[in-house]
């Protein structure tokens, strides 16, 4: 499409969007007006509807559940366009080695920082498991233990070098946990469906509250979020890794980065 075009179609673009941003804008309170009254009402009502103690993780899988499994698709479809322009370039082959600059000197890491980031590592993936698990008690969630506990490959990297990373770390296993994740939230909210309810209604037991499995429906769906979570930072990762490979020819034989 030439640039003609693609402005011309962002100004239409503008045109269509702007009588509906100016609806929402004005329609906005004031600034500094009080907006207390949801948080309230959230806090009132969903304790004791739903056994759970970590409010914003019932709003995102209970109140707007379905606006959370959309949101969930989109991250879905980010990663694999970024997968997809990435190994487009790229290519599919990912036996490569590491990048070297001319010149540059080959330091190897000290025992030190091996034992640091292997511990560095196995503590944040724990983290992140327990950030996950205890989503509906304590502020965190899917979300974010999946951030976490994907961030942990980047500590495993720093500590292993490159040759031995690639062995542990696998793209097929990483999408796995990605379209897992995301499978298991859609058959979550289609199943309710299915029994001739609303999408995302709870079907299973609340739980008491203040325990590990507390909030019925909104487990699998956390938890869910957090494979799917997971899989996707671990992929980026691993695209954006295989960006600063070299071709083998480049690399000396034995090198690790």
């Amino acid at each position: 499409m030439t640039i003609p075009w693609r402005c011309g179609l962002f100004a239409l673009s503008l045109i269509v969007l702007a009588p509906a941003v100016w609806h929402v804008i004005v329609a906005l309170p004031a600034f500094g007006n009080p907006t207390e009254q949801y948080g309230a009402a959230v806090n009132l009502l969903l304790p004791g509807a739903r056994h759970v103690t970590n409010m914003v993780a019932a709003v995102n899988f209970d109140v707007r559940g379905f606006d959370t499994l959309g949101e969930e698709c989109m991250l879905v479809c980010a990663v694999t366009g970024t997968v997809v322009l990435l190994r487009g370039t790229r290519g599919e082959n990912m036996s490569e080695g590491a990048g070297r600059l001319p010149g540059r000197a080959i330091v190897g890491r000290s025992d030190a920082t091996v034992l640091v980031c292997r511990a560095a590592a196995t503590l944040t993936l724990l983290f992140g498991v327990y950030m996950a698990l205890h989503g509906m008690l304590t502020p965190g969630g899917g979300f974010q233990g999946g951030a976490i506990a994907g961030s942990s490959l980047m500590l495993l990297y720093l500590g292993e070098g490159y040759e031995a990373w690639r062995r542990i770390v696998r793209g097929r296993m990483l999408g796995a946990l990605e379209g897992g994740g995301a499978f298991l939230f859609v058959a979550a909210a289609a199943v309710p469906l299915l029994l001739g309810h609303s999408s995302l209604e709870n079907i299973l037991p609340y739980g008491a509250p203040k325990d590990l499995f507390s909030g019925g429906l909104t487990v699998i769906v956390n938890f869910a979020v957090g494979l799917s979570v997971a899989g996707s930072f671990g992929l980026l990762l691993l695209e954006f890794m295989e960006e600063t490979r070299s071709a083998a020819s480049d690399s000396m034989p034995g090198e690790e980065d």
